[in-house]
Parts: C-alpha cells; structure tokens; sequence
C-alpha cells in the first residue's frame, strides 16, 4: 500500500465462468456423467424442432387413420351419440370419449381435416411437449447416461412417423400419460390421476400403467385414501361419456373399452413367427393374459415392494404399518410404471407399428435400471437397436418378431434381478415438500 491507496486484487471468477470452465475440462465426459443430462437433452430438443420441420416438409405425409378420425368425430358433430352407429373408413370407431372432444377440436382447427400439414405441425408440437416431459423424468432420475437421449429422439424414424406423418392418436393419449408421470413425481397425486384419467380416456393402452399406479397409490396412501383417487379417475371417465352413455350405454361401453377385440394378423409386429390360427386363437390369448397378470403380481410381491413387508400391509395407513411408513422416491415411481406398462407389451395379444410409442420412451430408463452389472453400455444400445430395427421392418418377419421378444426377454430379467426397491428414510423427498400435494 502506498499513499494510503489499496490495491485490488484479482476478480474472483463468476459462478457461471466457474461452471463452463469445469465443463469444458469435463468436455469428454459430457455424454456420459448423468450431472450433463439437462444440458445435453436441451441441446438435443432445441435440434428436434429443425428435424420435425425438415421431416414435414420434405418427408410425404402418409394417409392411414387420420382421415377415418375425422369421419368418426363429423358423425358426432352431426349429432350421433350412439357409438355403434359412429365409424370410419378402417372401421367403427373404438376409442373413448375424450378421443372424441380432442380430435373434434382437431377437425375445426385443420378446417374439417382437410389441412393435413396444419396438423402435422400440431402433431410436431405434440411431439416436443412429449419429449419436454420425457427429458424431465429423465432428468429427475439421472439414472442413464446423457448420450442415450440421441437415440430417445433424433435417430428414431419410426417415432417420427407416428407423431408427424401418420397423426395417430396413441402419441396424444402419451403426451397426457407423461403429464401424469411428472405430476406423480411432484407429489400432485390427485391431479395426476386426473390427467392419467384423461389419457385413458384417448386410448385404453394407458391401462397398462394402471397396476403399477394402483401400487403406487397404496403404497403412498393405503387402501382408504387410494378408493377417492380412483373414484376421481371413474367420474372422469363417466363425466366424458356421458353423452353417449345416456344414447347407448352398451353399445359406448362395449366399443370404447372393448377388451376382446380380435386383430389382424398381417399387421402383428410381435407374432409374425405363430400360425395364424393360434395367433387368433382365444386359448391363446388367455394364456398371454395369465402370463401377464402372473408376471406383476410377481414383480409386486418380490420386486416393488420393500423386503420384509407384507403385501397386505399396504392396505393401512401408512402410519399404522409394522416397518414405518417411508416416502416414494422418483426413481420407485417411475420405475413401478415403466415396468408395469413394459410387462403388458410383452404379453400382449398383438402390437401393431403405431403402438411402438406405448414404450419407446421407457426403454432406455428400463435397460440401465437392470440388476446385471455386466449388460455393458454397447450392449444396452445395441438392444435398443434390434428393438428399433424390429418396429422399422415393414412388413414384419419371423426373424424381426422372434428379435423383439428375445429383447424384452433380455429386459425383464435384468429387471427382476435387479434388487428389491428401497426408500431412503433419513431423507424427505422431494415430492412430498408441499403438504397440500399428498391430498
């Protein structure tokens, strides 16, 4: 110090310089440290708006239900509430009422469906909000690394196709199951089933979740506190039909929630390698439906719940049970539902080429969720790969279909041998901060 005059020193580097500093050193491990995710998957979301609008453009829209949609909700319009009388060009009309108000709205905005391209950049939007939502849970969880999240968008042709050139209503009825997720994960329970409800009420595959919510639901809740979240999503569905329940209740019930509809076999992309009469033999069809059910009750006894519990202890309150109640993490959450709707695509009957969005979002959360230690990550996306190849090969092969479910085999395994779920209970999670959100 001289003259009573103090020098400065050096300026201490801004907390954002500090970040990009340490970023830039990390730069190699970007794709694969979990703390990059938000970072990559921003980068990745902000390029799928330009490939949406490149596959629009230059990509040709193809015509295969969209127009029969529009047939469908015109018959409303004009004033037929009788589902039996309501159909289109591929058929009668097989969804339920919210499918109806949704693409109603739909056929006014694309001036009566005939403004396809109008639709296709709603469909775009559609796809981003779908990918916004994914990327948060993936986000939340940081369980799989960030250079995954090429394959959850950009390199996947057929996700595309669903969303931006075919228009199908199953990416509408996700968009709304992944609403419902992330509200879960926030600890909003009442309104996620509400928007869950919403969902199934564009397409029933949503049902598939159901067991892993009603888990969910009483494990959080118990089975006196779960009966009101349920009767919500009831009156929703009941509240949405109501028009064509008071036309013709059977005739709504029976079309909009037909669980034993019959599909066509030249379109089965998981059971091309069957003869044809034993794929549409009903003997058959209850054997996958046991299979299914005995597989989650499986997962539920052994998997889901925590070890030295009794099953039947989620029926109490969670205060009164013998192992003290313990908050659900977001990684018990999103994994009970991933492999809850993962194990009814296993089983199911028959998956056509637009049902491949019911879980292409979930796969890679599924795969590095698996117990084998030694599944290396080459060997996970190469699964994810055969998967994609499988859903791409049109029209399917016996080699495509026995491909896919070698592949979901591999994924369940790793998923039972995975250990059992546990809850932290030295920590509050994040979800249940807010008092109001566990009502």
């Amino acid at each position: 110090m001289a003259g009573g005059v103090r020098r400065r020193g050096p300026a201490s580097p801004s907390p954002l310089w500090g970040k990009l500093q340490a970023l830039w050193q990390d730069k190699h491990l970007v794709l694969f440290k979990t703390e990059h995710t938000l970072l990559v998957v921003s980068v990745l979301w902000i390029l799928e708006i330009g490939i949406n609008f490149w596959v629009i453009q230059r990509v040709a829209y193809t015509e295969i239900d969209w127009k029969a949609y529009m047939d469908e909700v015109e018959g409303v319009i004009n004033g037929t509430y009788d589902y039996t009388q309501l159909k289109g060009d591929t058929g009668p009309l097989v969804y339920p009422a919210g499918f109806v108000y949704i693409f109603t709205a739909l056929y006014y905005i694309t001036s009566h469906g005939v403004n396809i391209r109008l639709g296709q950049y709603i469909f775009a939007v559609f796809y981003l909000v779908t990918l916004l939502l994914v990327f948060r849970i993936y986000n939340r969880t940081k369980k799989v690394p960030p250079y995954v999240f090429f394959f959850v968008c950009c390199a996947s042709y057929r996700i595309h196709s669903i969303f931006v050139l075919r228009l199908f209503n199953d990416p509408v009825a996700m968009m709304l199951l992944f609403a419902a997720i992330n509200l879960f994960m926030d600890g909003y329970w009442t309104l996620g089933c509400g928007v869950f409800s919403l969902a199934v009420s564009v397409k029933m595959n949503v049902l598939l979740f159901a067991p892993g919510l009603l888990f969910l639901l009483m494990w959080e809740f118990g089975l006196i506190r779960t009966i009101p979240k349920l009767s919500l999503c009831a009156a929703i569905q009941l509240l949405l039909g109501l028009p064509f329940l008071l036309d013709n209740p059977a005739g709504y019930v029976s079309r909009a929630f037909d669980l034993g509809r019959q599909f066509m076999f030249k379109w089965t992309v998981n059971w091309r390698f069957l003869p044809e009469w034993l794929f549409l033999n009903r003997y058959f069809h209850l054997l996958l439906l046991a299979a299914h059910l005995l597989t989650l009750l499986l997962f539920a006894f052994r998997r889901w719940k925590r070890p030295g519990e009794s099953i039947f202890e989620l029926l109490k309150e969670p205060s009164k049970r013998k192992i003290p109640a313990q908050n659900l993490t977001v990684d018990q959450i999103v994994l009970i539902l991933f492999t809850s709707n993962f194990v009814g695509m296993c089983f199911s009957r028959s998956l056509h080429y637009q049902f491949y969005v019911w879980y292409f979002h979930t796969l890679p959360y599924l795969l590095w969720s698996g117990g084998v230690k030694k599944l290396a990550h080459l060997l996970r996306v190469l699964i994810l790969g055969l998967i994609e190849l499988s859903w791409n090969t049109y029209p399917s092969t016996n080699s495509s279909s026995a491909a896919l479910h070698v592949c979901h085999l591999i994924i369940l395994l790793c998923l039972w041998l995975a250990p059992p779920l546990t809850s932290a209970p030295t920590q509050k999670q994040e979800h249940t901060a807010d008092k109001d959100k566990r009502h």
